[in-house]
């Protein structure tokens, strides 16, 4: 059916659906970022307009990445239902072609779908988040809940200095450290000294402070343009401790587990962000057996609204669903192979369930 004449324009009419949704989001998601950053970072003092464009440019992808799945859903929809309307599944059926036949373009361009987005939409938008934060940080932004990585305080032992290192947001995978704050501690536990950094870079064998004031108990704070805290900690370490799974990019991820293994650390959260990309075009998949399930009958019977409500409630329900579970593999509760594949699985097992009720009894 695929390679047939009306295989191909089943395909183009799938793809171009899917292209005009894509667009169409792009558009919206651009509008509201750059709304949104304009009145959030007008105030910086290194703020433009053309730093805000460049800024909502480097975002976007990664905002897009997470419509993917109702993308898919919608195109399904839309490309199904134009069909039905212009009677064309109806000449279709009436030649003898099954559902299942005249729905594999939609689940092989789905398919496909799937695989640009890990292949090619995940890293630029891993490498557009990067950008993104640097961006923010060089206008001297102090709070970067919205793009910057949730950053966990680092202890560090050194001889006899006990550190606590925090910061507002990361940089160059862990590497560089924003809006810093360095506590030191006496062997009884005691603050002794604080230091405030513009910036702190992990360089070998310490962390370089830049814009310095350090205050200490019964004197007056003192400024320094830069300062080097010792440390032990290596820059592998750090990435690991400090890097989101959501926010590397999918070729990176299997060699990002082995080094977390190899310093102890959990690799729950980035192994199941892994089989989440491996499983999402099978959930793309899925999506397009439910949209199917809800559009073929469109026409013949008079049951539009609730039929399109149920579709889109439905695709909810299971993106809901996709990122709960995911959640529970994040934090270790459900394996994170488990997490990944099995509401696809459900979902792909659903879908073809009512389609099987519906077209064949």
């Amino acid at each position: 059916m695929m390679f047939t004449t009306l295989g191909r324009y089943f395909f183009r009419r799938y793809a171009v659906t899917t292209f005009w949704f894509l667009t169409g989001i792009f558009a919206l998601i651009f509008i509201i970022d750059f709304s949104e950053l304009s009145n959030r970072m007008s105030q910086l003092p290194r703020y433009s307009v053309a730093g805000a464009l460049l800024m909502t440019t480097f975002r976007i992808p990664m905002i897009l990445q997470q419509t993917v799945p109702f993308v898919a859903l919608f195109a399904g929809m839309a490309a199904l239902i134009s069909l039905n309307r212009r009677y064309e599944l109806v000449v279709t059926r009436a030649a003898g072609i099954s559902v299942w036949q005249f729905l594999q373009p939609f689940v092989i361009g789905a398919l496909l779908f799937g695989i640009l987005t890990v292949i090619a939409l995940n890293p630029i938008a891993a490498w557009g988040t990067k950008q993104a934060e640097a961006l923010e940080a060089e206008w001297g932004s102090s709070s970067s809940a919205h793009s910057a990585i949730s950053i966990p305080w680092l202890r560090q032992i050194y001889g006899n200095d006990d550190t606590i290192i925090g910061a507002r947001s990361v940089q160059d995978e862990g590497r560089t450290l924003v809006n810093v704050t360095v506590l030191h501690f006496d062997p009884l536990g005691t603050i002794v000294s604080r230091q405030d950094a513009a910036t702190a870079k992990l360089e070998d064998g310490y962390w370089l402070l830049n814009a310095v004031t350090e205050t200490r108990n019964g004197q007056l704070p003192r400024r320094l343009a830069t300062a080097q805290l010792p440390t032990h900690l290596k820059p592998e370490f750090v990435q690991e401790t400090l890097t989101k799974a959501d926010s590397i990019q999918f070729f990176d991820l299997q060699r990002k587990i082995e080094v977390a293994k190899s310093f102890g650390f959990p690799t729950n959260g980035m192994e199941t962000q892994f089989h989440s990309m491996l499983s999402l075009p099978l959930l793309l998949v899925a999506m397009t057996l439910i949209a199917a399930s809800v559009s073929l009958k469109f026409s013949r019977f008079n049951q539009s609204r609730p039929v399109i409500l149920g579709g889109i409630l439905s695709g909810f329900v299971l993106y809901v669903v996709t990122v709960l579970v995911k959640a529970f593999g994040s934090s270790g509760i459900v394996p994170p192979f488990v997490a990944a594949w099995l509401p696809v699985v459900v979902a792909m097992a659903l879908g073809s369930t009512i389609l099987l009720h519906e077209e064949d009894g």
